[in-house]
């Protein structure tokens, strides 16, 4: 996975970093160098928050060209309270357990195991138990 697209904090939670624009206000993730919607360069690393609502979700049952992990796996949009939507992976991958506007958790997950046999890991998001 790609570096900086998430931080882990010390309690062992894990937040996507996204990035602010100081020009239009605006925020979106992943992070860039520059605005997405006013093509500013004034963009700060923003941590977004660890939860959001589920907006729509999939089961994926095939693996995509070059994707190493298990299927099937679940797929799909949370939307952050910040009004930005990821497109992430679900830890849940049966879609009939899952439903629009559950509260999902954002997890760091085991994807597979590289070339060197060190662990891969992603992102996803899960259904928020607590």
């Amino acid at each position: 996975m790609r570096d900086g697209l998430f931080t882990m904090a010390t309690d062992g939670s894990a937040r996507l970093l996204g990035g602010w624009c100081g020009t239009c206000g605006e925020r979106h993730f992943p992070s860039t160098a520059s605005c997405p919607y006013c093509s500013a360069e004034d963009v700060t690393e923003a941590p977004l928050s660890p939860t959001g609502t589920l907006w729509s979700w999939t089961a994926v049952t095939a693996p995509p060209p070059g994707y190493g992990g298990e299927v099937p796996f679940g797929f799909g949009v949370v939307e952050l309270p910040e009004r930005i939507r990821v497109i992430t992976r679900i830890t849940e991958a049966d879609p009939a357990r899952l439903r629009r506007g559950q509260v999902m958790r954002l997890e760091i997950v085991p994807l597979h195991r590289g070339e060197d046999d060190r662990p891969v890991v992603t992102y996803a998001f899960g259904p928020d138990e607590r």
